[in-house]
């Protein structure tokens, strides 16, 4: 018995009079690792919900392997549950694999082959033994400590509460178990999000030895090279969304020209309309244009009149046909995509000598040490380092939101702007625009619209908060803190949650403007396109 296939077929799901998923369909294969991309928001989160069985479409169908493995966003334990507890669940599966295959075995040594029986139990056995080879069930307890120490939670005891965790230890924790399950279909949401580089990579070879389906979105240009045998672009398109063999540095050149051939058929259809029009309610009518009729023309015009107007109703029929159907088939206007527009990313700061914020001999108990540490106004500091480094824990030093050991000396009147990796707003009931500009006062707001920064569409600006995607209220905190920036502007992982193409511009952007920014990331896109300093933590 082979692993199953996942397939989908005509998938509509609609969220009030939005529909994100329409009429989609998918076949993926054991040993195919399909990568879903595209705009905060385009669906890939709702799509993978809907062929995990999490949520039901409003028509379409979904066949999924029995055994199918879901990443979730929050894990299904309490936070008095242990990792035992966690691991416990996830080899509980391998675990009732051999104890049914050595209840089946003991079976077959008590039933003569010749009995009735005989040959039920033994196509049994052969189903569980071919399932357990499949899935490495001999081998579960030793992988689930390969994966713990692979995604750097091996140090951590199997006593420890979740509640103790850090988010990111959470994420990791839930991706170790589905690692360990070795499940006949994998579908992940963002997983690399809070790995490191060893993590990333460890993650990578994992998934690229899976004998059955990945399926990933992501945002992580890294992974989807390494990992993904195909690619679907969730994201508008002149024949809906779209699937493309190969990574994704063999994507974006075909994503370019194929966005090209929509525009300019776009644009060839507007001009075929448009010459219709004219001969359906002009051109149709002029029998000899530019010409008024002879006295002979006019003298035989009973006698011709019927066969012309016959003749001038062909071609306005025939006109009025064309522009019906090319006005049904034609394709939209392909939409245009949003583009990152920072104004200035940080205000002048009162003086551009010295040091904006300072740091001698801070420490953090178990969480961070810095002997010394100087943030000129101007900076463009990177932090990098292993999960549980203390990167978030120093941003949080630098924002004021942390008592520590040790000197920290601020320029007075500073203003600092954090954006932690993740978002919460009170109000879900407000929509994004509201939130904006209720947190800015109307005065800013009106000075710089939400709209003018590409980060949000104008539809979505338009949605409640609690109906926006992750990715969508990143990048509402993030326009939040570039409309009205501060002196000193830390991001935590700025790029997670982002496409990639504005990943590159926020990038960009990063380079401009006379205040302070420091930024903590995993992104190895980010990290090695970086061109100011940068400073590496080691874990306690």
């Amino acid at each position: 018995m082979s692993p199953t296939a996942l397939l989908a077929h005509d998938l509509v799901r609609s969220f009030g009079t939005r529909r994100v998923i329409d009429d989609f369909s998918l076949t993926a294969a054991p040993g195919r690792r399909i990568g879903l991309i595209g705009e905060n928001g385009a669906g890939k989160t709702t799509l993978l919900r809907l062929l995990a069985g999490v949520d039901t479409p409003d028509s379409g169908t979904v066949v999924r392997p029995a055994d199918l493995g879901f990443l979730r966003q929050e894990m299904p334990f309490d936070a008095a549950s242990t990792l035992s507890d966690v691991l416990d669940h996830a080899l509980r599966e391998a675990r009732d694999q051999l104890a049914e295959l050595d209840e089946l075995s003991r079976a077959l040594g008590e039933v003569a082959q010749d009995a009735p029986g005989h040959a039920d139990l033994l196509a049994r056995y052969g189903e569980r033994l071919h399932l357990a080879q499949l899935h490495e069930v001999w081998d579960a307890d030793r992988r689930a400590a390969i994966v713990l120490a692979g995604l750097g939670l091996g140090h951590l005891p199997h006593d420890r509460a979740l509640g103790s965790l850090s988010g990111g230890q959470r994420s990791r924790l839930a991706l170790a178990a589905l690692l360990t399950r070795r499940p006949s279909a994998l579908l992940l949401d963002e997983p690399t999000n809070h790995l490191d580089d060893e993590a990333a990579a460890f993650l990578e070879g994992q998934l690229r030895d899976m004998p059955g389906t990945v399926v990933a979105a992501s945002h992580d240009r890294a992974f989807l090279d390494a990992v993904c045998t195909d690619l679907i672009d969730l994201d508008p398109a002149a024949e809906g969304p779209t699937r493309y063999g190969g990574d994704y540095t063999a994507y974006q050149a075909r994503k370019r020209a194929e966005r090209e051939r929509w525009r300019q058929r776009f644009e060839r259809e507007q001009e075929q309309l448009a010459a219709l029009r004219r001969a359906a309610s002009v051109t149709a009518h002029r029998v000899a244009p530019g010409r008024a009729p002879t006295d002979n023309e006019k003298m035989g015009y009973d006698r011709s009149g019927d066969r012309v107007q016959q003749q001038v109703g062909r071609r306005v029929r025939s006109a009025m046909r064309r522009l019906d159907e090319l006005e049904r088939a034609q394709v939209g206007r392909p939409p245009e995509p949003l583009r990152f527009r920072a104004p200035s990313l940080a205000s002048p700061p009162l003086s551009p000598e010295g040091f904006l914020l300072s740091l001698r001999d801070v420490r953090v108990p178990g969480r961070l040490s810095i002997d010394r540490l100087d943030v000129p106004v101007t900076d463009r500091l990177l932090v990098t380092g292993p999960n549980g480094a203390g990167k978030s824990t120093l941003l949080a030093v630098l924002a004021g939101e942390l008592d520590v050991d040790g000197e920290v000396r601020r320029r007075g009147g500073l203003t600092v702007g954090l954006l932690p990796q993740d978002t919460v707003f009170e109000r879900k009931d407000r929509t994004a625009r509201e939130t904006y500009e209720l947190a800015l006062g109307a005065e800013r707001a009106e000075a710089v619209p939400l709209d003018s920064l590409g980060l949000l569409g104008e539809r979505d600006a338009e949605q409640r908060v609690g109906e926006l995607s992750v990715g969508q209220c990143r990048r509402l905190a993030l326009a939040l803190l570039l409309a009205d920036p501060p002196e000193l502007l830390l991001l935590d992982e700025p790029t997670n949650h982002l496409s990639p193409r504005l990943c590159d511009e926020l990038q960009e952007a990063l380079g401009t403007g006379p205040g302070a920014i420091v930024a903590a990331s995993h992104d190895r896109w980010l990290r090695a396109r970086w061109t100011g300093r940068e400073i590496g933590l080691t874990p306690r």
